[in-house]
C-alpha cells in the first residue's frame, strides 16, 4: 500500500488521484508520522459499503438465532403471506 504524507496529499492532490485511479490501491495518508486516512476510489468504496451491508445482515441473523427469534418455514410463510403472491 503506499503511503503519503498530508502534506505532499496538499501539494500534488492531482497526481496521487491518478495513481489511485491507475493503480486501485488504497493510500494511507499520515499526519505527523501517524495514520490519518485512507484514501480509496468511489468504487472500491462502493464495494466496501455493500459489502458492510451484508455482513452487518448476517450478524443480525446470526444475533436472532442466538436469542431464539427464528420462525419455522410454516410460520414464515403465514407471517409472509399478504407480501407474497
Amino acid at each position: 500500500m503506499k503511503t503519503e504524507l498530508v502534506t505532499t496529499l496538499k501539494r500534488q492532490a492531482t497526481q496521487i488521484l491518478s495513481d489511485l485511479h491507475s493503480s486501485g490501491e488504497p493510500v494511507l495518508i499520515t499526519e505527523h508520522g501517524k495514520p490519518s486516512a485512507y484514501l480509496v476510489d468511489v468504487d472500491s468504496y462502493e464495494f466496501m459499503q455493500d459489502r458492510m451491508k451484508i455482513l452487518e445482515g448476517i450478524a443480525r441473523g446470526e444475533r436472532a438465532i442466538l436469542e431464539g427469534r427464528t420462525y419455522t418455514q410454516d410460520e414464515a410463510k403465514k407471517k409472509m403471506k399478504k407480501w407474497l403472491i
